[in-house]
C-alpha cells in the first residue's frame, strides 16, 4: 500500500497546482522542443510521409524515465499532424467498457494518447490489438455457449503511448507499434537552453553561473529543471519584495541548499538510497526490493525515479546479482571506497 510522502522535486507526476504553469512552459512546436534530436528527425520524416500520403501516422510508443517530455512530444505530434488529441492514462482505463467508450467516440484521424501505458490491464491490451491493427472493436455478447462476437468498425486513428516501464508492456502490444522511441536524459547544455526559455516565459532573469548551477542540479530532466527554476524564482521574488525576480548565483546556491538539493541534483531520498547500499549492504550487490524495505519506501519510486539517475551519473551500477555502489558514489558521500577491485575502482 503506497504510503503518504511529501512532494519532492523529483516526483514524476505533476502536482495539481503546477499543471497549468507546466503546460505554459511546454514548447509550442517541435522546432522549439529541445533535445532528443534523433527522435525528432525520425518523427519529422514519418509525419511528412503520412501527410504526403494523406494517411494517419503509425502508432507511436514513447518510453523513458519520467519528466523527459513524453507527454509534451505526444501533444506536438498531434499538433503537427493537425489532429485532435484525446488524452487518458493506463490506470484510468479499468474495464473493457471504458476503452470501448473512448475508442467509439474517436473521429477519423484522431489521436489517442495513453500515459502510463504499462499500467493497462491485460484484458484491455487484448482489446487494443484489433483496434490498432484493423480499426475494429470486438465485443463479446452473452456468456458460455450462447456467446457471440460483434465486431464494430472504428475510424482511422493513431495510438500514442507513453511508458516508464517498457518491459511491463506485453510483447504482442509492443509489436503493434509502428514506431518506438526511447527518450534519453538531457545533457547540461540542453538543460540550460530549456531553463533560459522557461525563464523568459516566467519573466525571470538569471546569471549565467546561476543557470549552469541549476542545470547541474536538474538531474538531466526538463521537469526537474523547471521546478527548480520556479522555486528559485519564488525565493528571488520574496527577497526583492515583489520586484522583478533576478536569480543570482548566490540566490541559486542558497535556494538549492534550502530545497535539500546538492550540486549533482541529489535529494535526501537519493542520498538515503546511496547510503543504504554503502552502509547497510556493504556496497552491494543488493536488490531494489531490499533497498525499498530498508528505507520504508515504494519499490516503484526507487526503480523509476531514483535508480535511473544514480546509474546515469555513475554512482550505482546494475549487475546480474543486484545494485553495486561505485567509487564515485562513495566519494560523493565522503566515504573512502574499498580497494578490493571490480566496479568500486572504476572511474
Amino acid at each position: 500500500m503506497p504510503k503518504d510522502t511529501p512532494p519532492k522535486i523529483t516526483d514524476r507526476l505533476e502536482t495539481p497546482d503546477e499543471t497549468v504553469l507546466e503546460v505554459a512552459l511546454r514548447p509550442r512546436t517541435i522546432a522549439e522542443y529541445v533535445g532528443q534530436e534523433n527522435i525528432k528527425r525520425n518523427l519529422a520524416i514519418a509525419i511528412k510521409a503520412a501527410q504526403l500520403r494523406g494517411d494517419v501516422l503509425e502508432h507511436v510508443l514513447l518510453a523513458g524515465p519520467p519528466g523527459l517530455g513524453k507527454t509534451t512530444l505526444a501533444h506536438l505530434i498531434a499538433q503537427t499532424m493537425q489532429a485532435n488529441l484525446r488524452v487518458t492514462s493506463g490506470p484510468a482505463i479499468e474495464r473493457v467498457g471504458d476503452l470501448a467508450s473512448i475508442l467509439t467516440n474517436l473521429e477519423d484521424r484522431d489521436m489517442l494518447f495513453i500515459d502510463e501505458a504499462h499500467r493497462l490491464p491485460r484484458a484491455i491490451e487484448e482489446v487494443l490489438y484489433p483496434a490498432m491493427e484493423a480499426q475494429a472493436l470486438d465485443i463479446i455478447l452473452g456468456k458460455g455457449t450462447a456467446a457471440r462476437t460483434l465486431r464494430l468498425s472504428l475510424p482511422r486513428f493513431t495510438l500514442l503511448a507513453a511508458t516508464t516501464r517498457t518491459g511491463l508492456l506485453s510483447s504482442p502490444l509492443r509489436s503493434r507499434f509502428g514506431q518506438s522511441f526511447r527518450l534519453n536524459f538531457y545533457v547540461p547544455e540542453e538543460i540550460e537552453r530549456i531553463i533560459e526559455r522557461s525563464a523568459r516565459i516566467l519573466g525571470v532573469s538569471l546569471d549565467p553561473k546561476a543557470r549552469t548551477r541549476v542545470a547541474a542540479a536538474a538531474r538531466m530532466t526538463p521537469r526537474v529543471a523547471n521546478r527548480l527554476l520556479k522555486r528559485l524564482r519564488d525565493l528571488a521574488q520574496v527577497e526583492s519584495n515583489g520586484k522583478t525576480a533576478h536569480i543570482s548565483d548566490a540566490v541559486a546556491e542558497r535556494g538549492l541548499s534550502m530545497l535539500g538539493v546538492d550540486d549533482r541534483g541529489l535529494e535526501e531520498l537519493d542520498r538515503s538510497v546511496l547510503r543504504a547500499v554503502i552502509e547497510r549492504f556493504v556496497g552491494g550487490p543488493v536488490g531494489v526490493a531490499a533497498i525499498a524495505a530498508a528505507l520504508n519506501e515504494e519499490e516503484e519510486t526507487i526503480a523509476d525515479v531514483v535508480e535511473p539517475y544514480l546509474i546515469q551519473i555513475g554512482f550505482l551500477a546494475r549487475t546480474p546479482r543486484g545494485r553495486v555502489a561505485t567509487a564515485q558514489g562513495y566519494e560523493h558521500l565522503g566515504v573512502t571506497p574499498p580497494s578490493n577491485g571490480g566496479l568500486l575502482e572504476t572511474k
